[in-house]
């Protein structure tokens, strides 16, 4: 048998390792183990995408202020609560144009004429006083703040105002308390005392005091009504109530009648509000009479 030149010596490779050595997997793994760190590291740094946050969690204005104006900011009128109006008429004759094409013809022409009834020249004072607001509307509406006095007597009996005698001859039938309307930025107690001197006054001869009038305490209520006015046939109204009870001292226990003060503005010369209260309907003299408390409805 023929042996030839044995092949040059090899060293054996473990076949545990892959057939590599040892130091060559060493070498290799490190950058294995530095790429998985920075792939760790650049996904735990990167933002997390806003679809996984809950909704509006973190969610914030970005100007609270300018977003609190906003939520109390005053809300545009509604159809139905007409804007009051903005318009100062200059005498009753810019008045009296005004409605003429906002009201019914019938209705208007009645006004100063249907006994009972005032006519453009009343509402025109009322206007310039603050008393009334008209609602810039088709037909206007007319806001007047009330206040209503129970004058509470013997046996807890109440004063009402049975009727009125009028500066044109006509009566006015009225059968309620007394009643005033209220002047701009007035309380209801000052209301109250002013209502009481200027109806009730004269049966003192102008001489009452507020020691005579007393508010009982704890029967202040409000109530708002709406109802065609009987004072401007045509015209809505809307009237705020603000009703107290009150005790007079001095008054007489069966019934009795009371002068209306004239009206003398608050100057002696020839303005609009003075020619228009000379031709205004006024009462000249108010008719006062006790009643069971149950015959009466506020």
């Amino acid at each position: 048998m023929f042996v030839g030149p044995s092949p040059p010596h090899t060293p054996l490779v473990n076949r545990r390792n892959n057939h590599r050595p040892r130091n060559a997997t060493v070498s290799s793994a490190l950058p294995d183990l530095f790429l998985a760190a920075v792939s760790l590291l650049f996904l735990w740094s990167s933002p997390k995408p806003l679809l996984s946050l809950p909704p509006n969690r973190f969610s914030f204005p970005l100007n609270p202020r300018r977003r609190q104006s906003t939520v109390m900011s005053r809300p545009p009128p509604s159809p139905s609560q007409p804007s009051p109006l903005s318009q100062r008429f200059a005498n009753p004759q810019s008045l009296s144009d005004w409605l003429e094409s906002r009201l019914p013809s019938d209705s208007f022409a009645a006004w100063g004429v249907k006994p009972g009834t005032k006519n453009v020249h009343n509402l025109f004072l009322e206007l310039s006083e603050g008393e009334t607001s008209l609602a810039d509307s088709t037909p206007p509406v007319r806001t007047v703040n009330v206040v209503i006095v129970r004058v509470i007597g013997k046996d807890g009996r109440i004063l009402v105002e049975s009727h009125q005698e009028l500066s044109d001859g006509s009566i006015r039938e009225r059968f309620r308390p007394l009643s005033e309307k209220m002047k701009p930025e007035e309380t209801p107690d000052e209301a109250v005392f002013r209502a009481i001197k200027e109806e009730l006054g004269s049966i003192f001869n102008d001489d009452i005091s507020g020691q005579r009038i007393r508010i009982l305490p704890g029967t202040y209520s409000r109530r708002v009504e709406e109802r065609n006015s009987v004072s401007y046939p045509g015209l809505p109204a809307r009237y705020a109530l603000h009703s107290v009870d009150a005790t007079v001292q001095g008054l007489p226990e069966e019934d009795f009648c009371t002068e209306e003060k004239e009206y003398d503005g608050d100057s002696t010369e020839d303005t609009e509000e003075r020619l228009a209260a000379g031709k205004a309907v006024t009462v000249k003299r108010h008719h006062w009479k006790w009643v069971s408390p149950n015959s009466i409805r506020l």
